[in-house]
């Protein structure tokens, strides 16, 4: 596989190295990759408001991957000592070739798969059944934005909390582990909406302590909020251990994309939308680069430790 790293523009290396006000900027040095996400697409059946990738039914702003483009990238990263894949879009089964993906995927290591539970992957339904003959075990996380189905469907539309509920639940019942994710409010009850969402868990009949993953507002791709605190190098050495250093996702991870009609490498998954992060096509290249925290999702994990990662089943 060859490296393909081009050096950023003067002006580019500045944006990435230093903050508006001239201070260095805050870093993460990579340690070992432990887990590979691969983005199946934007392309969505629904059209959330929220999304942060901006997904909705035929987008392309990432475009959907073949098994032949990634089968190179997982084989790179089982040499590499990966211990998970895992899969976001858009929704997976948007992509028709997402059960053969996943299939591959599977062979090697466990995965994760992050899908809104609707219409997609219950079509699919036999397709995901049978991947409980594969060697390792894949999780399903399952998008639930509120407890309430109103609030949820306000956005992604009529039935779909009903239809996602009852997606946790045949899933669970066929075996799998599940989680659910959900958008977190400025200055929530936290207790009490985890209290909701345990009356939602047992009418699903999955267990009351499923895990819940809960997301502040990243806002569309492309956005560039003002007001978001500059992390700097002072910062981290201020606010953050080597120890909570070492839980960045751009630490311990990278995603696969497809842009542009070629296949790339982010430093995480919440940054695709910046091709400041685009490190290469070289997987093994991208771990050696030390990622600057400048995008704006940044601040989340600075702050709240947010994180798309669950760890090894």
């Amino acid at each position: 596989m060859s490296i393909s790293i081009p050096p950023l523009p003067t002006n580019k290396n500045l944006q990435w190295t230093t903050t508006a006000d001239g201070d260095p900027r805050g870093y993460i040095q990579p340690g070992t990759l432990r887990e590979l996400w691969f983005h199946t697409g934007t392309a969505c059946n629904l059209s959330c408001p929220f999304c942060l990738e901006g997904s909705k039914p035929g987008d392309s702003r990432l475009q959907q991957p073949t098994l032949e483009e990634l089968r190179p990238y997982m084989d790179e990263a089982v040499k590499l000592g990966v211990e998970q894949f895992s899969f976001t879009g858009g929704e997976p089964y948007v992509n028709k070739e997402f059960s053969m993906i996943l299939g591959y995927a599977l062979e090697h290591r466990p995965a994760l798969v992050l899908t809104n539970g609707t219409l997609p992957i219950r079509k699919r339904m036999d397709e995901v059944l049978a991947l409980r003959d594969k060697p390792h075990d894949v999780r399903f996380r399952i998008s639930f934005d509120y407890p309430d189905a109103a609030e949820h469907d306000a956005s992604r539309g009529a039935g779909n909390f009903d239809l996602a509920l009852q997606t946790l639940h045949d899933l669970h019942a066929a075996g799998f582990q599940v989680s659910i994710a959900r958008l977190a409010k400025k200055d929530e009850d936290t207790q009490a909406i985890d209290r909701a969402y345990t009356a939602q868990f047992k009418k699903a009949g999955v267990p009351e302590d499923t895990l819940i993953v809960a997301f502040p507002e990243f806002l569309p791709p492309n956005s560039h909020p003002g007001g978001v605190p500059h992390i700097t190098e002072n910062c981290m050495r201020t606010y953050h251990s080597e120890e909570s250093r070492a839980d960045f996702m751009c630490g311990f991870s990278r995603m696969v994309v497809k842009s542009d009609g070629d296949i790339r490498v982010y430093a995480c998954t919440l940054v695709d939308d910046d091709p400041l992060y685009d490190l290469g096509s070289d997987l093994s290249e991208s771990m050696k680069i030390r990622i600057r925290l400048g995008h704006h999702r940044c601040f989340s994990c600075f702050a709240y430790g947010a994180s798309c990662s669950e760890g090894k089943g």
